[in-house]
């Protein structure tokens, strides 16, 4: 009995920590003082939910389309996109979990790490870019955005926003963050900027290959390596209880890099046709875009 009740308490005690594992960005996220909320967009018969957040400027600005770990979208990725719209930048965050949690829940209803990272792991590829598409879709069409957006995706999401290149033809830039390359390239038209961690020899033993196919296939590749960076710097870097200075660092100047690239992008990128799959999708969108309105610590939920 007393053994029963102590791997009981232990397992309370591991979801506890679980839960709480991002509390700092959790606090940091809840004073920021930016408008935030969650819209719903919908394409075919799927929901989508999106976390959106503006920055406080004077006029209209390009759209980070931010893709989640494959912790799903927790509130690290929430905070990093409040980080990004310090920098002056829309940004929508797709929930690309969205249905896939228990009871038919998103990121925040899977209990344990472990399940969340295996429902991530087996999403489906064309789900995940039509997703995408849907949250292009939206972005382009909010009124205080300028048409342009970019995807930045992280971990598993940085391969994501590394395949959504070779999708979407009007993307205007992707960055990927520690993320494996897709299968080919001749399709990609945006430049590609990687952000890779030294200590990371599971992903950069890819960047030799990559780089030499995007040059043959004539594409721009620029990936940056950080010395003594682990795998997932821009988290961890961040993190209090972080150990590794490299990381810190890393993330600092990642996000100053990053940041400097999306102020070179031109006010507009609609020059190139969306793809006809991507054409297709939009028009089982709904068009519509939620009123402007106000927030007080808690999301407004808007549907689209």
């Amino acid at each position: 009995m007393r053994r029963q009740t102590f791997l009981a308490a232990a397992l309370v005690l591991l979801a506890s920590v679980a839960c709480s594992a991002q509390q700092w960005a959790k606090s940091r996220l809840d004073a920021s003082p930016r408008h935030r909320e969650y819209v719903t967009l919908k394409h075919g018969d799927r929901s989508l939910q999106a976390f959106v957040v503006y920055p406080e400027v004077s006029k209209k600005v390009p759209v980070v389309i931010l893709i989640h770990e494959i912790f799903g979208l927790s509130d690290w990725a929430k905070e990093m996109a409040d980080e990004l719209a310090v920098a002056g930048y829309i940004v929508v965050a797709p929930d690309l979990l969205s249905g896939a949690g228990p009871n038919g829940g998103n990121s925040d209803s899977f209990t344990s790490m472990d399940a969340t990272t295996k429902a991530v792991s087996g999403l489906n590829a064309d789900q995940v870019n039509a997703d995408l598409d849907a949250a292009a879709d939206y972005a382009k069409k909010i009124p205080s955005a300028n048409g342009t957006f970019v995807t930045a995706g992280f971990c598993w999401g940085g391969g994501k926003s590394f395949a959504f290149a070779t999708h979407r033809k009007d993307l205007a830039a992707a960055f990927v963050f520690y993320g494996p390359p897709p299968s080919e390239f001749a399709s990609i038209t945006a430049p590609v900027y990687g952000f890779y961690g030294g200590n990371d020899a599971r992903i950069d033993a890819t960047i030799p290959a990559t780089t030499e196919s995007m040059k043959a296939a004539g594409k721009k590749y620029d990936p940056v390596t950080y010395d003594g960076a682990g795998h997932g710097f821009m988290r961890a870097g961040e993190d209090p209880a972080n150990t590794n200075p490299a990381n810190k660092t890393a993330r600092d100047q990642a996000f100053e890099r990053l940041t400097t690239l999306l102020k070179s992008l031109p006010a507009t990128h609609s020059s190139i046709a969306a793809p006809n799959a991507s054409r297709q999708a939009a028009k089982h969108v709904k068009a519509s875009i939620p009123a402007a309105s106000c927030h007080s610590g808690a999301a407004v939920t808007s549907s689209m």
